[in-house]
């Protein structure tokens, strides 16, 4: 038994140096920041789109989530040099989260790390679907993936469960926004206008996460799989509300300092 645990022991210690070998491959280091950088990108397009929402200039082909975003940035004449740019940084910075998740000791460090590469490898396929001519709608595959689960076992209790979920990574970005735990994922202070910028577009990310999570669960309490339309019908649903349009710009401005932030990150990241 002592030298089975002690083989597992050392395969662990293995894939832990073979992950810290690669993540500090300076392809993936530098791949990682154009990620950033990538991300940056989407949410100044993000930002842009949802003040479209506010001022009642978007149609339907134009949602204001990641994958509008991406459409967005087809159209336009350098649009699909763009898109491999960003398909390229989304993989490595997927790459480099995979990394970290075989590196890091903590649980909750592990479980973030895993969640945020898949979160780039999506970001990573979505591009390269609109760089290669394809088509992608957020609205539809949240409408799919809530259909799925509202199908299986439970499913309301499943769908509920993913708002939950949804809200309680909302709370996390209110609160690492507020508190300027953002900072931690820096290797230098990156200056006061970028701690501002994150701060703010932190904030605004929660609230617009917390409106997708709402969404869920309405749609986990009407059993209906069509009120989970995912960011762009979470920030139309806010435009119902008193001050409505108020909101939203807040939101697109908050966003748009997202994307500020994306970019000192791409510079100052602990990659």
């Amino acid at each position: 038994m002592n030298s089975i645990s002690g083989q597992a022991g050392d395969m662990n210690d293995s894939a832990k140096q073979a992950a810290s070998r690669a993540g500090d491959n300076p392809v993936v280091e530098w791949g990682a920041r154009l990620g950033y950088g990538a991300n940056g990108v989407l949410h100044f397009l993000l930002a842009w789109l949802t003040a479209q929402v506010a001022l009642g200039g978007s149609g339907d082909d134009k949602q204001a989530s990641q994958s509008g975003a991406l459409a967005t940035l087809a159209q336009e004449s350098i649009g699909q040099l763009l898109l491999w740019v960003l398909f390229a940084g989304f993989v490595l910075l997927a790459i480099w989260q995979v990394t970290e998740l075989f590196t890091q000791s903590e649980v909750f460090d592990k479980a973030k790390a895993g969640g945020k590469a898949v979160l780039y490898a999506a970001l990573a396929w979505t591009s390269f679907t609109f760089a290669s001519g394809g088509r992608s709608s957020s609205n539809k595959q949240s409408k799919d993936f809530t259909q799925t689960l509202m199908d299986a076992p439970a499913g309301q209790v499943l769908v509920g469960a993913v708002g939950v979920g949804i809200l309680g990574i909302a709370g996390y970005h209110v609160y690492k926004g507020w508190k300027e735990k953002f900072l931690e994922d820096l290797q230098e202070h990156p200056g006061r206008w970028a701690v501002i910028a994150g701060r703010v577009g932190y904030i605004a990310k929660g609230v617009a996460l917390a409106a997708v999570g709402v969404l869920f669960i309405t749609a986990a309490i009407k059993h209906q799989s069509g009120k989970a339309t995912g960011l762009d019908g979470a920030l139309h649903s806010l435009l119902d509300l008193p001050a409505g349009p108020v909101i939203l710009v807040l939101i697109a401005l908050g966003l748009a300092a997202y994307g500020a932030y994306s970019f000192a990150r791409a510079r100052y990241a602990r990659v």
